[in-house]
């Protein structure tokens, strides 16, 4: 297993860090996500590592910014 921390910036709610769990949670070797609202931070865990790339996109498609 992998664990990542990555910045999103604009999530300001609850439905904020939902969106962005979900599009994350959708990629393949993701088993988890954990988003802390307040600092930005989200950690996911993976089976494997992930391509910056497609982190960024479901990021992108949730609405909000990966820094």
């Amino acid at each position: 297993m992998t664990d990542t921390t990555y910045t999103v910036t604009g999530m300001t709610c609850d439905h904020c860090a939902r969106a962005v769990e979900e599009e994350i949670g959708e990629l393949d070797g993701v088993t988890g996500v954990a988003v802390d609202l307040a600092t930005g931070a989200v950690t996911v865990r993976s089976s494997r590592e992930l391509a910056a790339p497609d982190v960024r996109g479901a990021v992108e498609e949730a609405g909000y910014r990966l820094t």
